[in-house]
């Protein structure tokens, strides 16, 4: 006895080839917006805090200037993609801490005070101790404000972001420090900027890492990152990052202007990164290879297993022979 495939195997498909998923009805202005002014505004209360406690105020206040305008313009981002502004209290009536959502608004709701308090009172020069207690509060619920919209956006069925939740933390930390101290540089003398310096070298090193890192392990969720608009914007984000590292590490601490050419060149950047990864999801969401290859897979995977269960393969029969 010998078993015939009497049928073709089966491909991947959809009722009348429509999508899988619910693709994202965002806009990119919005969504991609928000994360990266989110991640700015975090790294960039991270390099006040830093700034203050060493005694660089030359650096410190334009950071603490930049987090509050970028916390501002992100807030105003997913408000405006919400629809209306109570939409934003009412996430507010829950506090659950296994919803990234929910723990997001109030780590928003947390932030935004500390860090408008700690630009406020360092322009005016009013309550320079609670200013300068409100300014290390920022800094230190920044560095999550920097993480939080990674696990925000992998913690949803869109394959190209669900697939990366390991590596989509990482980065999101290093594009927003990239950015941070790419705004430091632009904003503060050399001689005060070193901090800024270091935080664009780290954080664009630790952003082309981690990006590598998740295009290898996402298997064929990776393809969108690589295609389309996603592809050209990743690209851009890949040279601009080189390019401005290698100004911030060659030329900055000598050069005003190379200073503020590379920061722009990081800035822009991280911007690139994230609408970057914006439209790699929206792409994946769209195609039903991206949803129903991965299942099928981890479904024969589960099946080779020692032990496991096999259930009957319908597309074969038992033939004489």
């Amino acid at each position: 006895m010998r078993e015939r495939r009497m049928v073709p195997k089966g491909e991947f498909r959809s009722y009348y080839g429509m999508p899988v998923l619910n693709q994202p009805t965002w806009k990119a202005a919005d969504i991609a917006g928000y994360l990266f002014m989110g991640g700015l505004a975090g790294a960039s209360s991270a390099l006040a805090a830093g700034a203050e406690l060493t005694g660089r105020p030359a650096l410190a206040r334009p950071a603490k200037i930049t987090a509050l305008g970028a916390i501002s313009l992100s807030a105003a981002a997913l408000i405006h993609d919400l629809g209306r502004p109570e939409r934003f209290a009412n996430m507010l009536r829950v506090f659950k801490p296994t919803s990234p959502m929910s723990m997001g608004s109030w780590l928003l709701a947390a932030y935004g005070p500390l860090a408008g308090l700690g630009a406020v009172t360092d322009v005016t020069g009013l309550f320079p101790r609670a200013g300068r207690a409100a300014s290390c509060g920022a800094g230190v619920l920044g560095s999550l404000v920097t993480t939080y919209t990674a696990v925000l956006i992998c913690d949803t069925a869109v394959p190209s972001w669900h697939e990366g939740y390991r590596q989509m933390p990482f980065v999101f930390a290093g594009s927003a420090a990239s950015a941070a101290g790419g705004l430091g540089m632009i904003a503060a003398p050399p001689a005060q900027a070193g901090p800024a310096r270091r935080a664009a070298v780290l954080g664009a090193a630790l952003e082309l890492g981690a990006v590598e890192r998740m295009r290898r392990s996402m298997g064929l969720a990776a393809e969108p990152y690589g295609a389309g608009r996603a592809g050209r914007l990743l690209r851009a984000a890949t040279a601009l990052s080189v390019a401005g590292a290698a100004g911030a590490a060659v030329l900055a601490r000598r050069s005003r202007t190379a200073a503020i050419l590379s920061g722009a060149a990081l800035l822009a950047s991280s911007a690139c990164t994230r609408f970057a990864v914006f439209h790699a999801g929206v792409a994946s969401a769209r195609d039903p290879k991206y949803t129903v290859v991965p299942q099928r897979e981890r479904l024969e995977a589960r099946a080779k297993e020692p032990g496991a269960h096999r259930a009957p393969d319908p597309a074969r029969v038992t033939a004489p022979g």
